[in-house]
């Protein structure tokens, strides 16, 4: 079988850049509303790819979605990234991984990259935006304009939020956000934000306040890169359904909704920033809910 991470939709290429997949959290703690019984009736979906063989553990990718559009390199989203002090979580403190080896490897230097999205300001989505160099945090993408939403830059700044201290984004936007905007690279954004003619940011709030989606609209193409939308294809079958990191969770069960029912009714391909496996699938409508059409072609992790 062909060994693939790449996609062809309209005229944008899209890229499927690995940091890591790995065991993340206990299903009951990373969804502690979703009921143990629908772990079990989608057991066969969801096994090895996005639940361990034992039930007892979620599995997840970090990853970034590369596309090459209109002549531009745009990088949707950038991990956990290097050398970070992350106290609230063990597996991500002080990563050394081979991630700019990855980008490489599909033909991409720092200095090659036009557009970083951010769709929203969570530790790992922002972890590349800056690498330690001489003891300094530095862009990592020295030419790029970043696109940060304006609602998430404001809530996760440590100055307008004292809660973020022994959260999972402690140190987060001292490391990964104001380097990069002292520097100069940062575009804020509200409501929506055109990247080009087939490229568009839209607020998908819920999740954080912040939090977005990029909408790609080619040909015949349709496409939704879904950012944290989603963390299981169990959500899918289960939309109201939330992980425990949604800060305003009626509004996440709103925005999923709505978002799946746009990938359904247009056949848009979903790309989330966080599903292992295939990493990236079709929906359609199934009662009052949804569910899987089909699995994109790319080669498993």
């Amino acid at each position: 079988m062909q060994n693939t991470r790449e996609l062809k939709l309209g005229d944008v290429t899209v890229t499927r850049i690995e940091e890591m997949h790995c065991p993340i959290m206990p299903p009951d703690q990373f969804f502690p509303d979703l009921p143990e019984h629908a772990w079990q009736e989608h057991r066969e979906m969801l096994v090895p790819d996005h639940l361990g063989a034992d039930d007892a553990i979620v599995n997840v990718a970090m990853q970034t979605w590369l596309l090459r559009s209109e002549g531009q390199t745009i990088l949707i989203d950038t991990g956990v990234g290097n050398d970070k002090t992350r106290p609230a979580v063990d597996g991500w403190d002080h990563l050394q991984l081979d991630y700019l080896g990855n980008l490489a490897r599909a033909g991409v230097r720092p200095e090659d990259v036009d557009l970083v999205v951010n769709t929203h300001l969570h530790v790992d989505h922002v972890g590349w935006n800056t690498r330690l160099i001489d003891g300094a945090w530095v862009p990592t993408f020295p030419n790029a304009t970043y696109l940060m939403p304006k609602a998430d830059f404001e809530f996760w700044n440590p100055a307008n939020n004292p809660d973020i201290t022994g959260g999972v984004n402690e140190n987060v936007f001292e490391d990964s956000v104001a380097p990069v905007h002292a520097a100069g690279q940062v575009q804020l954004w509200e409501e929506g934000h055109t990247i080009d003619a087939g490229l568009r940011l839209e607020a998908a709030p819920g999740h954080t306040p912040g939090s977005s989606v990029v909408k790609l609209t080619s040909g015949s193409d349709r496409a939704l890169f879904a950012g944290d939308l989603m963390h299981t294809p169990l959500q899918i079958t289960h939309p109201d359904h939330n992980s425990c990191f949604c800060q305003d969770p009626a509004q996440a069960r709103t925005t999923r909704r709505r978002l799946l029912g746009w990938a359904a009714d247009t056949g848009a391909l979903v790309l989330p920033a966080h599903f292992s496996g295939h990493s990236a699938l079709e929906v359609e409508h199934k009662g009052s809910g949804f569910a899987i059409k089909k699995w994109a072609p790319i080669t498993r992790y």
